[in-house]
C-alpha cells in the first residue's frame, strides 16, 4: 500500500491522523511516517485499511450512512465493527471465481 493510497483512505473516511491512528491503534506519528513514506504498514494494518476503504466506497453505494459519521459518533470498537461489517459484505455479495460465494 502506498503512501497516497493510505491519506486518500484517510482523506476519504474524513478522520485525522490522530482518529486514524486509533482506529488501528498506532501512534498519531507512525500514521504520518506511513503518508510521508518514511515507514509502511504492517500486512496487517494494510489489511485493515484496504477494508476501510472498500467499506467506504460501498457505504457510498448504497446510500447509508456516512462512514465518517459513524466513526465520529462511535466507539473505536464500534466503528471497527461497522466498517468490517460493510467491507466483507461486499466480498460475500460477489460471487468467487468457480462461482461460488465467499463462506467464512
Amino acid at each position: 500500500m502506498t503512501k497516497e493510497e493510505i491519506k486518500k483512505v484517510r482523506d476519504g473516511l474524513g478522520l485525522t491522523q490522530e482518529q486514524f491512528a486509533q482506529l488501528l491503534g498506532v501512534h498519531t506519528l507512525t500514521v504520518s511516517k506511513w503518508e510521508r513514506g518514511l515507514l509502511s504498514p504492517s500486512p496487517y494494518q494494510g489489511s485493515l485499511i484496504s477494508s476501510f476503504a472498500k467499506a467506504r466506497e460501498r457505504s457510498a453505494s448504497t446510500g447509508g450512512a456516512t462512514v465518517a459519521k459513524v466513526l465520529m459518533g462511535a466507539g473505536v470498537a464500534a466503528a471497527l465493527f461497522f466498517l468490517l461489517k460493510h467491507a466483507f459484505d461486499e466480498e460475500e455479495a460477489q460471487p468467487s471465481a468457480k462461482g461460488r460465494g465467499h463462506q467464512r
